[in-house]
C-alpha cells in the first residue's frame, strides 16, 4: 500500500535516511515537561502512547534508541524497559559526552544520529548530531538553531512524528503499515 507523497522537508530527507540511533532527551520530549509530585514526594510522569510505538516501530526496522535526560527518576526506567530501549543515560551532565562514548560503543558516527532536546542541557547534542531536532515549546534560540521543529508538542506525539519521519525517509512506513493492515505483526 503506498501512502501519499512525502511531507518530509528535502533539505533533511539525505540525512534522515543515514540516522541509525535516535538520541531523545526524556522532560519535555517524551513528557511535556511539567514534574507531577504526589504527597509523599513520589514522582509521576505521563507518556504518550503513540510516541512508545513509533519507537518499538523505531527498533523493529533496526534503529537504536536513547534516552540521556539530567534527572533521575525510576519511571524512565521503567518507560525504556516496557519499550525495550538499552541506552538509559540519566542524570546527564555533559549529554554530548555521553553521546559520543555510546556512538564509539556503538561504531556509528555523530552524523547518524537524531537528537530531540529542548533546552539549555541539550543545545550541543543538538549542533553536533547529523541531525538536531526540538519542539514547539523549546524556547526561541533553541528552536532557531535545531535543523527541525517538530509540529507536536513534547509528551503528546512529537516523538511519534520524528519516528515516522525516519521510518519514512528510510522506506520502512509502508512496510510496518502493511504488517497492522494484514495481521502479520
Amino acid at each position: 500500500m503506498a501512502l501519499a507523497t512525502s511531507t518530509i522537508d528535502p533539505r533533511l530527507l539525505d540525512r534522515l535516511r543515514r540516522i541509525r540511533l535516535l538520541a531523545l532527551d526524556v522532560d519535555g520530549i517524551l513528557t511535556d515537561g511539567r514534574l507531577y509530585f504526589q504527597s509523599d514526594g513520589v514522582e509521576i510522569k505521563a507518556f504518550h502512547t503513540q510516541d512508545g510505538l513509533g519507537i518499538k516501530l523505531l527498533r523493529r526496522a533496526g534503529l537504536q534508541v536513547a534516552f540521556l535526560t539530567g534527572r533521575e527518576s525510576p519511571m524512565v526506567s521503567h518507560r525504556a524497559a516496557a519499550l525495550g530501549v538499552d541506552h538509559v543515560f540519566q542524570s546527564c551532565e555533559d549529554k554530548l559526552a555521553i553521546l559520543r562514548e555510546l556512538c564509539q560503543r556503538k561504531g556509528i558516527e555523530l552524523e547518524q544520529v537524531a537528537y530531540c532536546g529542548d533546552d539549555l542541557p541539550d543545545l550541543a547534542p543538538i549542533q553536533r548530531a547529523g541531525i538536531g531536532i526540538t519542539v514547539p515549546g523549546a524556547p526561541s534560540y533553541i528552536r532557531a538553531l535545531a535543523d527541525h521543529v517538530t509540529e507536536r508538542s513534547g509528551g503528546h506525539g512529537a516523538v511519534r512524528e520524528i519516528c515516522d519521519m525516519l521510518l519514512e525517509a528510510q522506506g520502512h512506513r509502508d512496510a510496518l503499515i502493511d504488517t497492522y493492515l494484514h495481521g502479520k505483526r
